[in-house]
C-alpha cells in the first residue's frame, strides 16, 4: 500500500503518512453515518476511489513547501489527503457548517499542517502556489469565483472527469493561461486540467 501511494504521489511516503491516511479513512467512514459526505457506493472502495484519486495531485506540486488551497474541501478531498502528504501549510474552504466542522475535527485529531476556513471562495483572501478542487463547479465558474486567490505562478490543478477537454475549451473563450490536461492515474477515463498564469481575457 505505502508503495503504491508514494508511486502515485511521485515522492517517499513515510509510515506515518501512511497511518494519518488510514485514520482519516477511519474519521470519514464513522462520520458518513452522520453526513453525506461521499457517494455510500464507493465507501468500500475509499482508498482507491478517493485517497488515491486525491493523492495523485501531490505530483503537481511546483517546490517543497508550496502553499495549497482546496475550495469546496467538503469531506477533505483532495485536501486532508494532500496534507497529510506535503510539507507545506494547505488552507481547507468549506462554506457548510457540518462539513467545516469535521474537517477542523480531522485537522486536530491527525495534527495536520492545515487551516479550515468556513466560507466561500469569493470571500477567502490569501494567494497560493497550488488551487485544487475536486467537484466544485465547471472550470470556468471555478476561475470566476477563485482567480482572486492565484498569482500567475499559480499552479492549478483540477480533476474533472470525463468533462475536461469540454469545460477547458469553454473556459478559453473567457480566460487566458498555459493550460492541458493529464489522463488520471487511478481512473482511465478521467481528466485533470493543470493550468498556471490564468488570467481573465
Amino acid at each position: 500500500m505505502i508503495e503504491q501511494l508514494a508511486d502515485i504521489a511521485r515522492r517517499n511516503v513515510s509510515r506515518e503518512t501512511l497511518e494519518k491516511l488510514e485514520a482519516y479513512a477511519g474519521l470519514l467512514r464513522e462520520e458518513a453515518g452522520r453526513q453525506n459526505l461521499v457517494s455510500a457506493s464507493t465507501l468500500d472502495d475509499l482508498w482507491d476511489r478517493h485517497i488515491l484519486d486525491s493523492a495523485q495531485l501531490v505530483r503537481f506540486e511546483p517546490h517543497v513547501g508550496a502553499s495549497w488551497l482546496d475550495i469546496g474541501s467538503g469531506a477533505g478531498l483532495p485536501g486532508v489527503v494532500i496534507a497529510c502528504i506535503v510539507d507545506g501549510p494547505v488552507t481547507l474552504i468549506e462554506p457548510r457548517h457540518l462539513r467545516a466542522e469535521f474537517l477542523h475535527k480531522v485537522n486536530e485529531s491527525l495534527g495536520l499542517n492545515a487551516r479550515i476556513v468556513a466560507t466561500r471562495a469569493q470571500r477567502a483572501q490569501g494567494e497560493y502556489d497550488v488551487i485544487t478542487a475536486r467537484a466544485v463547479a465547471n472550470l470556468s465558474e471555478l476561475l470566476k469565483i477563485s482567480a482572486h486567490l492565484s498569482t500567475r505562478k499559480t499552479v492549478w490543478a483540477l480533476p474533472k472527469g470525463r468533462s475536461a477537454e469540454g469545460e477547458l475549451a469553454e473556459a478559453k473563450r473567457t480566460w487566458q493561461g498555459a493550460f492541458h490536461v493529464e489522463r488520471s492515474i487511478t481512473d482511465a477515463d478521467s481528466l485533470i486540467v493543470v493550468a498556471t498564469g490564468v488570467r481573465a481575457k
